[in-house]
């Protein structure tokens, strides 16, 4: 069995998912979480939302930044891929971190197994000064906690709530994510790509990117007819 922090650092984040690659329109609970995870002074923050809200984005963000310079040795730990480790394990040492960002929280937080685990590592972080994000589908009553303490410190910080992208929203985020890559991407694009595709935004942002690749390489625009080729749709 592998170190937690070996475990840890083995994910890797995803080079686009930063903060200047993000579509939060201003006056948005996204907006405001950019800001708030950028707060060093911002001990625990709960996000919520549903898939596609942009959670897993925002906490690589808030780990991108670090390995840029600012408050060095974040990590960013994606629940679902290290679940069926002992949570012991998973959880131990990383209080060290300046920053802990726990990704899909749903997806343990009923499991008993878990539950005083994690409740010990928040009392860790508090005790180390570690700054801890946690992002979950759902409010942490929601989550089928059966611990009290665990519940309370779940409920204990800055709580925010994201919004579901609307068709609008879908569209100018990847026409947004498109013009970060030095792309243009047309009204009548961006929505073919919406009807064609998951309504997910990791997905739509594989897709964006494999046009991307196929762009650079054969020197097209994202005309429709390129992007059906490339993508087979």
């Amino acid at each position: 069995m592998s170190r937690p922090r070996q475990l840890s650092l083995a994910v890797a984040l995803d080079d686009q998912a930063t903060f200047d690659n993000f579509y939060a329109p201003r006056g948005t609970p996204q907006h405001l979480a950019t800001f708030v995870l950028q707060d060093e002074g911002q001990a625990y923050t709960y996000l919520m939302g549903s898939e596609g809200s942009g959670l897993s984005h925002l906490l690589q963000a808030a780990c991108q930044q670090t390995a840029l310079g600012r408050n060095a040795g974040a990590l960013y730990l994606p629940l679902g891929e290290l679940q069926d480790y002992p949570p012991e394990q998973v959880l131990e040492g990383l209080e060290s971190a300046n920053l802990v960002c726990l990704d899909d929280l749903q997806l343990v937080a009923d499991k008993a197994t878990w539950q005083e685990p994690l409740f010990n590592f928040f009392n860790r972080c508090r005790e180390a000064n570690t700054r801890l994000v946690v992002a979950a589908h759902a409010a942490p009553d929601d989550l089928g906690v059966e611990l009290p303490d665990l519940l309370s410190r779940l409920k204990s910080g800055v709580s925010l709530q994201m919004l579901h992208y609307q068709d609008a929203d879908q569209r100018r985020l990847l026409q947004h994510r498109a013009n970060r890559r030095g792309l243009y991407l047309s009204d009548e694009a961006a929505v073919f790509l919406l009807n064609r595709l998951p309504r997910s935004s990791r997905q739509l942002m594989a897709a964006l990117e494999q046009l991307d690749g196929a762009s650079l390489q054969e020197q097209r625009r994202l005309t429709l007819p390129f992007i059906k080729t490339v993508l087979d749709l």
